[in-house]
């Protein structure tokens, strides 16, 4: 009997979803947007994980084009929380992009992306945690989440998907992802090594993690964005002065150090024009009448589905802005027959969003340096890299963060180049067996391979191939 027969009524719905639950994976032969059949191999499809496997997490899975029996395999986990890994895919690393100009409103065209680390590593597009992207939960209790059981979750995914793929086993295994995800891919990658100890299966051949603008201590890496502002030219040296009244702490500030709280009203005037995810890039018309400050330094704004700009009739007049090019992927993804041809469970997913802002998810896990202590203790390589000119999660921060490792540096702050020309700036630490690389990407924002995909290439295909950087 065919399954869409039973699918019909709602009160059916449970059933069908039961049926449906496990392991699934297809190929995808061809694209929506693309012109014949796809030059690489692309799989799609869901593996059940948590109780019952009552989590159906959606993936993609992209073989390296150059030598996938060889070539890393990456598992990548977008940010957010809640954040597609589609969009990953499609604006940062993945294997095609879309061709704005060849795109209308209503019709989005594709084309391949010549940037993508698809050509060095072989990368598993992970929607996680439950809700994100064609992820999705059989029942209501499998929606309530935090950053732990996401981390169980992703994997026992990485586990089950192992086994189904026997051959990728040997292959150096590297956990990835940018944004939020500095809370939890480490906290995979910590899981992984664990499992391995444990003697579970299959036995992971894990050599490091790579990492981009990660979130990472809560409270220093937001904190950073006022010296980030003054180093920028944002706010004047008289003002930073004055917010020393601060004492450091421009997040959770005292209420009653009236100086502060005025000094911060100041700094807020100076940048609460400026775009937080690229200070040189143009801020959006807002999607709502009225915009606060507190918007303006809102991590998940940059997540916010543009979908309301699609009934604007004066977009044409406006400047452009990044949040327009997101609107393209929520045409596409929408599209019947782009989900025919991923092979989306019909039914599971009411409407596609690129970052679900409603989850229940429950952050807990605000700091994490501990887990790269222990991760660089256990011999494993650390790729962190930072776009310059993000103001959400920016590097001075990080480096701040880098420098209580208390790392030996083995090559100091250096640039390095792409074409002749500076790409970024890097210092490489040392702590044998562990080999920890800070970068930064010079004009990149917040997820710096959408921004400079060639340099972002460049740099992961040394750092994979362990050249120089």
């Amino acid at each position: 009997m065919k399954l869409r027969a039973l699918c019909g009524p709602p009160l059916c719905l449970l059933l069908c979803l039961l049926f449906q639950s496990g392991l699934s994976q297809t190929v995808v032969k061809s694209l929506p947007g693309l012109p014949g059949d796809l030059p690489f191999y692309l799989e799609t499809g869901y593996i059940g994980v948590g109780e019952l496997d009552d989590v159906q997490l959606f993936y993609y899975f992209v073989e390296s084009e150059r030598s996938p029996r060889d070539d890393p395999l990456v598992l990548w986990l977008n940010g957010g929380p809640g954040c597609s890994a589609l969009s990953g895919l499609i604006y940062e690393i993945g294997p095609f992009t879309f061709n704005y100009e060849k795109s209308s409103r209503f019709r989005p065209t594709l084309k391949f992306n010549d940037y993508s680390w698809t050509k060095v590593a072989n990368i598993i597009f992970l929607d996680q945690p439950v809700g994100t992207g064609f992820s999705y939960g059989n029942n209501w209790e499998s929606y309530n989440i935090n950053d732990n059981i996401s981390v169980a979750e992703s994997y026992e995914f990485l586990r089950k998907w192992l086994k189904l793929h026997p051959q990728f086993l040997s292959n150096p295994l590297y956990i990835a992802g940018d944004s939020y995800s500095g809370l939890t891919a480490p906290n995979v990658a910590l899981e992984v090594d664990k499992g391995n100890e444990a003697g579970l299966e299959p036995k992971m051949n894990l050599e490091g993690y790579v990492l981009g603008n990660p979130l990472t201590n809560y409270d220093s890496d937001l904190n950073s964005r006022v010296p980030f502002a003054h180093l920028k030219g944002l706010i004047l040296n008289e003002l930073y002065e004055l917010v020393t009244d601060c004492n450091g702490e421009y997040i959770n500030v005292n209420e009653s150090n009236a100086d502060c709280v005025d000094d911060l009203k100041a700094v807020n005037l100076c940048v609460e024009n400026i775009n937080p995810a690229n200070i040189l890039e143009p801020t959006c018309v807002p999607q709502s009448p009225k915009s606060t400050v507190s918007d303006r330094w809102d991590p998940t704004l940059i997540n916010r589905d543009p979908s309301p700009l699609l009934l604007s009739t004066e977009r044409a007049s406006r400047v452009w802005c990044r949040n327009y090019n997101y609107l393209y992927i929520y045409i596409w993804a929408s599209a019947k027959a782009v989900q025919n041809a991923l092979h989306i469970r019909e039914g599971t997913v009411e409407k596609w969003v690129r970052c679900n802002n409603t989850l229940s998810y429950t952050s807990h896990v605000l700091v994490v340096i501990d887990i790269h202590k222990e991760l660089i203790n256990r011999g494993f390589r650390a790729l962190i890299y930072s776009g310059d000119h993000n103001m959400l999660i920016p590097y001075v921060g990080t480096q701040a963060w880098i420098d209580t490792l208390n790392l030996t540096i083995s090559e100091d702050w250096h640039a390095w180049f792409v074409d002749g020309q500076v790409a970024g700036y890097a210092t490489l630490y040392s702590s044998f067996p562990s080999l920890f690389t800070f970068v930064t990407v010079k004009g990149a924002g917040h997820t710096a391979p959408e921004y400079k995909p060639k340099e972002c290439f460049a740099l992961i295909s040394r750092w994979f191939d362990y050249f120089y950087i």
